[in-house]
């Protein structure tokens, strides 16, 4: 794992590579074999100087996630971080000089093991990335990171790359003082034996370990550093709403980490990781973001009998908004575009919208022009269906009516290859209903794209009745080469993702109906860690939008539809007070001509606010638990698998990745605490609360969903 080799002249190099992993990470097996390799050097008397670098792409990608998973206690965390801070320290107390040769991106531990070095160069490279990103799947940093970077850089700027997970390119980290020195890939090795051969051995030793030390930016004890830390306690508590435990937990490494001696330090680094570790919330995050969020990215539930789709050009039905930010995602990825709508007139507009953003990315510096000018070369506008003929796959981003929908899929069809895929993008009516009109259903599939199709990663890629095996192979093909990540659902009315999602909205509003202080569904919203408050939320996606959902569902169902809670409110907003959300400046709240938004006065005089007031917890629980009731019942219907569920809540809605995601939420509450709370709920609301008899045979049998 660790190759060794002196030279003549007392250089020692240790080259990282776990051949057994994809990528060098940091385990037990490595860290000790490095520990080994670093005793080594250190023992021998014909070592003057060592450098570590690494014979893989990356440097030390960071810590074995699955090690760091399976923590079940404080003892157990020390053993797994422990090892590692403890050689590293080892390392820059030697008196022996040590440098780093960064030949790739050396992200979390493999950072830490650079800052450990007495001097740092890093091959001149864009795709590298120096970062501490830990705080992303709720840790932090636990090789020293939190206590060597602000003694680096200082606390002020160590701030972002701790806090935030922020990640620097070697010109970056150089300018940040996070590296000494950049230089050509292939004089990295030479320049690091160079420095090594003119570095005295009396000069390996570290600012903080001089007795002349001062803390660059001022101590942590000054005005400045004591301002810094509030105004940072304060905004973090307004982000996380006390959620999300690392970003605090780092914050009191470097509060009380950076008042003590590096030792100390240390130490107090490694009890804040135990209690990371060790707490659920770190758990699902890691499971959600990293395990889940790899498989589907790399299409773990794709058919290996299919073999893989290559996409050259694609044909897009209609240029609005969503039509428009798919042809730009395309081109972005490479693919011929042909974006066809009524008009040139409407077919350019699109393409227009495209450019706006490419603009907006030239003009930051984040993007070259040749780029954006080929990009936009690879958008054709038209009216013409005809030009479909040479397209491998077709996506149809029309309105949201059947026989609109109905007539492109005909007049496309009629020009396309038979291998095509026709796609449509419908985000509520069911793909079988849809694919009746196909003359080849089997090659019809669903691809829900989230608005705005050019931020939005998630992709629900739906099958219907007469969807072949084939077709949902190939269209996860699409979805990776597009840099989506893909779940996939089968066929009902709103599919998975909108109709577990809008329990959300629907719940407020029903609560709203019931008397409940808006203000406190509110505040519910953001302390639950969804990305909006629900009324909000409904401005801004339109109440408009969710009334002519509803009225579709009454048609489709005719006089098997039930009357939902918040039908009457959605019909009292949108038909008798045309408040119609964020776009016409009146919803649930008011938006000033100065900004912001504020809850309409007028609400109480409609939906009086009653007498007797639920909790703030009765609240939370009625907006979350309902949206995972829904979810569990796809899952019972075989709407979708529990994974997909809950990614798709993550990326779709914003779902809290502390939860795990909307099924991981179940699994964290506990079932049965789920079910007594809405067993408790269903007295009033019977048809929303009503608990699958999948959940009660789960809870009876200790089953748990991960």
């Amino acid at each position: 794992m660790i190759d060794y080799k002196l030279d003549a002249d007392g250089v020692a190099t240790l080259t990282w590579n776990v051949a057994d992993r994809p990528m060098n990470v940091l385990n037990k097996a490595s860290i000790a074999a490095f520990a080994e390799a670093v005793e080594r050097a250190i023992g021998d008397p014909n070592v003057k100087g060592v450098i570590i670098t690494s014979s893989r792409p990356e440097f030390v990608a960071g810590g074995d996630l699955d090690l760091i998973r399976g923590i079940k206690d404080v003892q157990e965390s020390m053993d797994c971080s422990g090892p590692i801070s403890r050689i590293l320290r080892r390392l820059e107390t030697s008196k022996k000089p040590f440098v780093a040769a960064i030949n790739g991106s050396a992200l979390g531990g493999g950072l830490e093991i650079c800052l450990a070095c007495h001097h740092r160069i890093v091959a001149d490279s864009p795709i590298i990335q120096l970062g501490l990103p830990e705080v992303t799947l709720g840790l932090l940093p636990a090789a020293g990171g939190t206590q060597r970077l602000p003694r680096m850089i200082g606390i002020k700027k160590a701030l972002p790359y701790l806090l935030e997970g922020r990640k620097a390119d070697p010109a970056k980290a150089l300018e940040a003082g996070i590296v000494d020195a950049v230089v050509p890939q292939a004089e990295l090795l030479s320049r690091a034996r160079d420095w090594l051969l003119a570095t005295p051995a009396e000069a390996a030793i570290k600012p903080w370990d001089r007795k002349d030390f001062r803390f660059p930016g001022g101590a942590p004890q000054s005005p400045a550093s004591i301002q810094i830390f509030f105004a940072v306690s304060g905004s973090l508590l307004s982000k996380t709403q006390g959620n999300f435990p690392a970003p605090e937990a780092i914050l009191a490494c470097i509060y009380d980490g950076c008042q003590v001696d590096l030792d100390t330090g240390l130490r107090i680094e490694q009890r804040q990781f135990a209690r990371l570790a060790t707490s659920q919330s770190t758990k699902n995050m890691i499971r959600l973001l990293f395990n889940d969020m790899n498989e589907a990215n790399r299409l773990a539930g794709r058919s290996k009998a299919v073999p893989k789709r290559s996409f050259e050009k694609i044909g897009i039905l209609g240029a609005g908004m969503m039509g428009a930010g798919l042809a730009h995602v395309a081109s972005m990825a490479g693919l011929d575009v042909v974006l066809l709508d009524v008009s040139r007139d409407a077919a350019e507009k699109g393409k227009a919208y495209g450019a706006n953003i490419l603009e907006g990315q030239v003009a930051r510096g984040r993007l070259a022009g040749s780029v954006r000018d080929a990009a936009l070369e690879r958008v054709t506008p038209t009216t013409n269906y005809a030009d479909l003929a040479d397209c491998d796959l077709v996506i149809e981003a029309v309105f949201e009516d059947r026989a609109i929908k109905a007539e492109v899929t005909r007049r496309a069809e009629a020009e396309m290859r038979d291998d095509a895929i026709f796609a449509s993008n419908t985000s509520t009516l069911p793909i079988s209903g849809l694919a009746s009109v196909s003359k080849r259903p089997s090659r019809f599939v669903g691809m829900h794209f989230f608005s705005p199709a050019e931020k939005m990663p998630l992709v629900e890629i739906i099958r219907g009745v007469a969807t072949s095996e084939e077709t949902i192979a190939e269209a996860l093909d699409f979805a990776k080469r597009i840099r989506k990540t893909p779940i996939v659902v089968n066929d009902c009315p709103s599919f998975y993702a909108n109709r577990a999602f809008a329990m959300y909205p629907y719940e407020a509003m029903t609560m709203l109906a019931e008397g409940v202080n808006p203000n406190l569904i509110e505040n519910a919203g953001r302390v639950a860690g969804m990305p909006m408050p629900p009324l909000a939320l409904i401005d801004e996606v339109s109440a408009e939008l969710l009334h002519k959902a509803m009225k579709q569902a009454r048609l489709d169902r005719g006089a098997a539809y039930r009357a939902q809670p918040q039908d009457a409110v959605l019909e009292l907003m949108v038909e008798s007070l045309q408040r119609l959300g964020r776009k016409t400046g009146r919803g649930f709240y008011d938006y000033p001509s100065e900004g912001g938004r504020k809850l309409w006065a007028g609400l109480a005089d409609h939906f009086p606010i009653a007498n007797k007031q639920p909790s703030l917890e009765e609240v939370r629980e009625r907006l979350m638990y309902s949206q995972s009731l829904e979810a569990a019942r796809c899952v019972a219907e075989g709407i979708v698998g529990v994974r997909d569920a809950d990614i798709g809540s993550l990326l779709g809605w914003g779902f809290p990745s502390f939860l795990g995601g909307v099924l991981g939420q179940i699994d964290t509450v506990g079932l049965p605490r789920m079910i007594a709370v809405c067993d408790r709920l269903s007295g009033h609301m019977p048809e929303r609360y009503a608990v699958p008899q999948m959940l009660r045979d789960m809870a009876a049998s200790g089953r748990t969903f991960h």
